[in-house]
């Protein structure tokens, strides 16, 4: 199980970093005004889960290495082409979807944001270091829900539970949460990527 999981992390992450580095445009929306809001928002995300964060939240708690990535669907669903000549070329659709991309990025965003209340409601071990970086975040995510989603009322949500996310102390849920912020750096990356490949246009082509 630790082998396929470690595979599992280094295809995610080898899919994301093999992208061309793009500017984060979002999927057209209705007036300029709303593309370079959502576009501003999906960078904010990007910029609060990265160094400073990580380090204010979890320092000393995880090993550097320690990530938890979310299922791989939305990095197959928004990478322009399989990463060629790897052992991670997985079965998925040869055309690129900007509807399907889309779908998923916001299914990650709905998860992270049921995950990331549950877990404020919890009981944490330190409060005053954990609420105010978690909340920043949960902010832009709940923004970004709200006015960068497919749907007028930004209803598409996770099938996945939060509500048992947190089951152990507030010391090993902590750890969790770590693992799960910094998966969501890595994924940000993913999506910011993606959305610069939406706005070249050259799925179109």
């Amino acid at each position: 199980m630790a082998t396929f999981l470690t595979y599992f992390t280094s295809c995610a992450l080898l899919l994301t970093w093999s992208w061309r580095t793009s500017t984060a445009v979002p999927v057209r929306a209705p007036g300029a005004g709303r593309d370079q809001q959502c576009a501003a928002l999906f960078k904010d995300l990007l910029f609060s889960t990265r160094g400073n964060f990580i380090e204010d939240l979890c320092h000393g708690m995880i090993p550097f290495s320690d990530v938890t990535l979310r299922s791989a669907e939305t990095v197959y669903a928004c990478a322009p082409n399989p990463t060629e000549n790897s052992n991670c070329w997985m079965q998925r659709n040869s055309s690129f979807s900007e509807s399907e991309c889309m779908r998923n990025i916001m299914k990650d965003l709905a998860f992270y944001d049921a995950a990331m209340q549950s877990y404020l409601k919890s009981d944490l071990s330190r409060p005053e270091i954990e609420i105010p970086p978690l909340r920043h975040t949960l902010t832009i995510i709940q923004e970004l829900r709200r006015g960068c989603s497919l749907t007028a009322n930004g209803d598409i949500s996770s099938m996945e539970d939060s509500t048992n996310l947190w089951p152990n102390d507030s010391f090993k849920n902590r750890q969790k949460m770590c693992k799960m912020m910094k998966g969501l750096h890595v994924r940000s990356i993913t999506i910011n990527r993606a959305l610069g490949y939406i706005s070249s246009g050259d799925h179109r082509k």
